[in-house]
């Protein structure tokens, strides 16, 4: 018999909280990155200084096998998607196709500015160089999270993409054939069986694979990992570029008494599923769907599949069922949480939705869940966790761009402006950045 899930209760009825309040107040998990930094730094230090070598002793110590090679044979991906369930494949062909729609549509193109007669800076995007997309292994396969990192890279017109995911004792060292076929669904060729701390470092310096073959260090490294991975990611950001550190998955959702608690249930419970640290959050006005809605997590774990994973993590600190006064109570709450997918199950969904200002990606209404996202909206599902949607947005195609600004001035239009960079100059004490332009104009003595 399945035991009774009661989500943990915070009031807010009657209380006007400050922010600082709120952030304190809401049920919040996430991860101490600082306390494993000491067991990922020799880690990291031995992939610099030993590379693939180091990196393989690390496959067989954490993942209980140490591949052939770290790049993936070519043959190994075409016969993964050979293989592949035509389902699986023809689901794949959808996500990818709904991606490529709607992150075609977020490339920004050069923009030139004439500033003065003679004068004008242009801003160019240029495509970062190369880049690696880790993908985790772990508790779930995801494939998904391939399409995910993939499609805005290529959209950006990155050049050079590989991808590092764990190797499998199960396949003989590669990584799991779903991953494998993913990548050769969108054309990348390039594939390392290597994951965890040693993977983000190996992506960063690069080394001589087990047949000589040099395997090229990145410029940018993007995806989600555990906390190993996030402390690598830390400690070789500055070499390279990352997108986040990533923490646990986390839903809030923001309903009123028009919402289905079973639908409410269902989207805590399938986000639950991910990992035991992480967060389901429900945010309500309504004391009697909060009821309905722990009835409906009871009935439903008695199907749920990784039910003492889901169990742990809806009872775990980081999730919880928040009640308001109303609605504009409850987008406080859910701006305050910043939530890496929100979901509005109210009356007039797509009204309250607009209001929301703090949140990884919004799912509006009863017919769009996070489930969604993660697959088939054409949304991309690497979104900032912990809070980091206040200040921070998910992986697009700007992940992979940079702006460069290219200032031209002709003669005339630097003399007409001489004068006020001189005196800014002066003013910051910085006398020689106003002589750099006097003497184009004037003998300096």
């Amino acid at each position: 018999m399945t035991s009774r899930i009661e989500l943990a209760r915070v009031d807010l009825r009657g209380r006007t909280p400050s922010v600082a309040e709120l952030r304190a107040a809401l049920p919040r998990g996430g991860v101490d990155v600082d306390s494993v930094l000491h067991q990922v730094r020799p880690v990291v230090e031995a992939i610099r200084d030993r590379g693939v070598s180091a990196a393989l002793e690390y496959s067989e110590q954490f993942d209980g096998v140490i591949p052939a090679s770290v790049r993936v044979p070519a043959n190994e991906l075409v016969k993964a998607l050979e293989e592949l369930d035509p389902a699986v494949r023809a689901a794949l062909e959808e996500s990818i196709a709904r991606a490529r729609k709607v992150h075609a549509d977020q490339r920004r193109t050069d923009k030139t500015t004439e500033v003065v007669p003679g004068g004008t800076v242009t801003e160019r995007w240029v495509p970062v160089e190369r880049v690696g997309l880790y993908v985790p292994g772990g508790n779930a396969v995801y494939p998904s999270s391939v399409v995910m990192n993939v499609v805005p890279a290529q959209t950006a017109g990155v050049g050079s993409l590989v991808v590092a995911s764990p190797p499998q004792a199960q396949f003989g060292g590669l990584p799991h054939p779903t991953i494998l076929a993913a990548a050769q669904l969108l054309g990348v060729d390039e594939v390392w069986a290597v994951g965890g701390a040693q993977g983000v470092a190996l992506l960063s310096y690069g080394g001589l694979d087990t047949d000589g073959a040099q395997l090229e260090p990145v410029d940018l490294i993007t995806g989600p990992g555990n906390i190993y991975v996030t402390a690598a990611k830390r400690l070789c950001r500055g070499l390279v570029g990352i997108d986040a550190e990533a923490g646990p998955t986390e839903i809030a959702i923001l309903a009123d008494a028009t919402a289905d608690p079973v639908h409410v249930a269902a989207d805590l419970i399938s986000q639950a599923e991910h990992d035991v640290l992480a967060a389901s959050v429900l945010v309500t006005d309504s004391a009697a769907l909060a009821d309905a809605v722990d009835a409906a997590l009871t009935r439903q774990m008695g199907v749920v599949k990784h039910a003492h994973r889901v169990s742990e993590a809806l009872r775990g600190k980081q999730s919880g069922t928040v009640l308001v006064d109303d609605l504009d109570q409850g987008l406080r709450v859910v701006n305050a949480y910043a939530a890496e997918h929100l979901e509005i199950q109210t009356a007039d969904a797509a009204a309250v939705a607009a209001k929301v200002r703090s949140a990884g990606a919004v799912f509006v209404g009863a017919y769009a869940p996070v489930s969604l996202g993660d697959y088939c909206a054409g949304s991309n599902h690497v979104l900032p966790t912990a809070g980091c949607a206040r200040h921070s947005s998910g992986l697009s195609v700007q992940t992979f761009l940079r702006g460069i600004h290219v200032v031209e001035y002709t003669e005339a239009a630097l003399k007409d402006v001489a004068g006020h960079v001189v005196a800014l100059a002066n003013a910051e004490d910085l006398p020689a950045h106003g002589q750099a332009v006097q003497a184009r104009f004037e003998a300096l003595s």
